[in-house]
This record gives C-alpha cells, sequence and structure tokens, in this order.
C-alpha cells in the first residue's frame, strides 16, 4: 500500500474565507435588525398614510382634533361663546335699567333729541333718554331666544318630513318633496314675512314661527338626501339580511349616520335666524312692547334719526353683524371638518 502523505500543504484561502463569514455575519445581523425595526413599527403611520397604531377615533373626536388648530372656527366660537354669556347674565352685566328713561330730561325734540354719551353712559341714550348700552345687552336676550327656538323647531320639523320621505319613499315621498320644492320656490324673507302677517298681533312668537318654517324645507331635504344614500350603505344591508325591523333600521343606523349634515346646517341657520329676526322686527312684524329691547326693533326705531344720530343704528346693526359673522365661521369650519371631501 502506498503510504500517506503525512506534509502539510499550505492553506491558501484561509484569510480570505475568514473576512466572507465575517461579512456574511454582518450583513445577516443588519438584516435582522432591519427586520426587528419594520416589525416594530408595524401599524405606525408615517407621512406616507399608513394608520397609527391604537384605538379608533370617533368622527366627533377626529373633527375636534383640526377644529381646535382651525383659526376661523376658534374665533367663530370665541364670539358665539361671548355672545351668549352676554345673553344669559344680561341683567347683571347692564348697568342701568333698560327701561327706565334716566336722561328724558335732556331730551330736547327741537335741538338735541338723543343724548350724548356722558359719564355713566358711554353709548348716550335713545330718543327717550334709556341707556342705549343697557338696551344693546339686554336686547342680545332677545335675538338668542329667537335664534335658539328659530333652530330647534325648523330641526323638528325637517327631521319629521326629512325622515318620512327618506325612509318611506313612494308617494309620502313625493308629496313631501313637492310642498317642500313649493315653499323652497320663493324666497325665505318674502315667505316669513307672509306667515307674519296672518298674525292677528305682531309677538316675539310670530317672528319665531314665521322664521322657522320658512327653515323646515331645508332640513327636510338635507336629511331626506342623507338618508336616501344611507339606505344602499352595507351597514343598512346587512341589517336587511339579518331581519331587522324597518323602524329600528331607520332610528338606529340610517337616522344617527345622517344627523351630522344636519347639525352642521343648524349652526348656519343659527346666523341667518338673527339676521332674519332683525328684519322682520324692522318692519314692524315682531314685538311692539319697546320694554322688551331687540335689536331689529332698535334699528326700527333709529331709522328716523338715521341722518343725523347714525350711531343709534350702528350698534344694533354692528352687534348683529359681528354675532352672524360668528355663527357662520363656526358653520363652515363644521362643514369642512365633518365633510370628507373638504377636509382640509
Amino acid at each position: 500500500m502506498p503510504e500517506k502523505d503525512t506534509t502539510q500543504r499550505p492553506q491558501t484561502g484561509t484569510a480570505d474565507d475568514a473576512v466572507a463569514r465575517t461579512s456574511r455575519h454582518a450583513f445577516g445581523a443588519r438584516r435582522k435588525e432591519r427586520i426587528d425595526d419594520l416589525a416594530a413599527t408595524a401599524g405606525r403611520v408615517d407621512e406616507a398614510g399608513a394608520v397609527d397604531e391604537g384605538p379608533g377615533v370617533s368622527l366627533i373626536a377626529s373633527a375636534w382634533r383640526r377644529l381646535r388648530r382651525d383659526r376661523v372656527f376658534l374665533v367663530g366660537l370665541a364670539i358665539t361663546i361671548v355672545f351668549v354669556l352676554v345673553a344669559v347674565f344680561a341683567q347683571w352685566l347692564a348697568p342701568h335699567d333698560p327701561i327706565k328713561a334716566y336722561l328724558i330730561d335732556k331730551v330736547r325734540r327741537q335741538s338735541n333729541p338723543v343724548p350724548g354719551p356722558e359719564p355713566g353712559f358711554p353709548l348716550g341714550a335713545d330718543d327717550r333718554g334709556r341707556d342705549l348700552l343697557s338696551r344693546l345687552i339686554v336686547g342680545s336676550q332677545q335675538t338668542l331666544i329667537v335664534a335658539v327656538f328659530v333652530t330647534i323647531i325648523s330641526v323638528i320639523g325637517g327631521l319629521v318630513l326629512g325622515t318620512l320621505a327618506g325612509a318611506i319613499g313612494g308617494w309620502v315621498d313625493s308629496t313631501v318633496m313637492r310642498a317642500v320644492d313649493v315653499m323652497l320656490s320663493m324666497p325665505s324673507l318674502l315667505l316669513a314675512f307672509s306667515i307674519a302677517v296672518l298674525a292677528s298681533k305682531p309677538s316675539q312668537w310670530t317672528v319665531i314661527i314665521a322664521i322657522a318654517v320658512t327653515y323646515i324645507p331645508v332640513f327636510a331635504r338635507l336629511l331626506r338626501g342623507t338618508m336616501l344614500a344611507q339606505r344602499h350603505s352595507d351597514h343598512v344591508l346587512a341589517a336587511r339580511a339579518l331581519g331587522v325591523k324597518r323602524g329600528a333600521i331607520v332610528f338606529r343606523h340610517m337616522l344617527p349616520n345622517a344627523l351630522g349634515p344636519v347639525i352642521v346646517q343648524a349652526t348656519l341657520v343659527l346666523a341667518t335666524a338673527v339676521i332674519d329676526a332683525a328684519a322682520l322686527s324692522f318692519l314692524g312684524m315682531g314685538n311692539p312692547d319697546q320694554r322688551q329691547p331687540e335689536w331689529g326693533q332698535m334699528l326700527g326705531v333709529a331709522q328716523e334719526y338715521l341722518s343725523s344720530y347714525p350711531h343709534l343704528a350702528f350698534y344694533p346693526a354692528a352687534c348683529i353683524i359681528i354675532v352672524a359673522f360668528g355663527f357662520t365661521l363656526m358653520g363652515e369650519s363644521l362643514r369642512e371638518a365633518l365633510d370628507p371631501k373638504t377636509r382640509r
């Protein structure tokens, strides 16, 4: 048998193999580290658009996150809060009794029919010597009452008609919508004036009912369209497939999901109701009792002195514009926050 060669041969590739093994080990470590990082960040969203890990957020909570960073909404909210606080605490904020004629002795029909500002009366008085600032503050109560009740009545009426038309359909839908179309074809202020004229005696409730009737068709059409869109949605079809009754489907599934646009429209109606109420009071359709001041009523009284004493009309007009502006800013911001198509 041939003898084995016991001589040691030189290992020429030992250094190269060690470098290769080290490189493969480092690459594997980096790859493992990268996989661990991806696993740790899975479920978190970056700026590209992944969903952040955590519990789901409701539509209202999501809208509030955007609204609290929206300067337009914050300005409107501040105006609205100030207006509501002034109206609620008007009796304590008013420096004088808005009915008592404190400066009646300074009223001169020929030379000085409207007393000007003086200590204790920063805005002066009206033609009957009553403190103008106190009447503006107390008048905010009547404006708030009109705006709130107009919105409540119109929303309730619109919910009833819109639910009937959108949920039942058929001849009920056709009948309701034709009546709504007829009412919407008339200018809202003209329709409100026509309704207010029918009252035997003008009052604050005459203004409220007249304006509320004009806005019921707006809410009815809005809710009906939203409920028609809900009729063929997945959750409604699933409820029907499970045998849920129509009433439960309408009031538990369709109606709650259709209230978002109604809430937005309600904030806008608050603004227009303030303006319409002032217009009807200016035309003499409101409460004729001047012991209860109201901004539109004060505008109607001031038109006699508009050329010589324009401040009598400027102050109530400015209050109406600012309050309506605040409600409008809130409504438009809510519309953008709740509507996915217009979110910023």
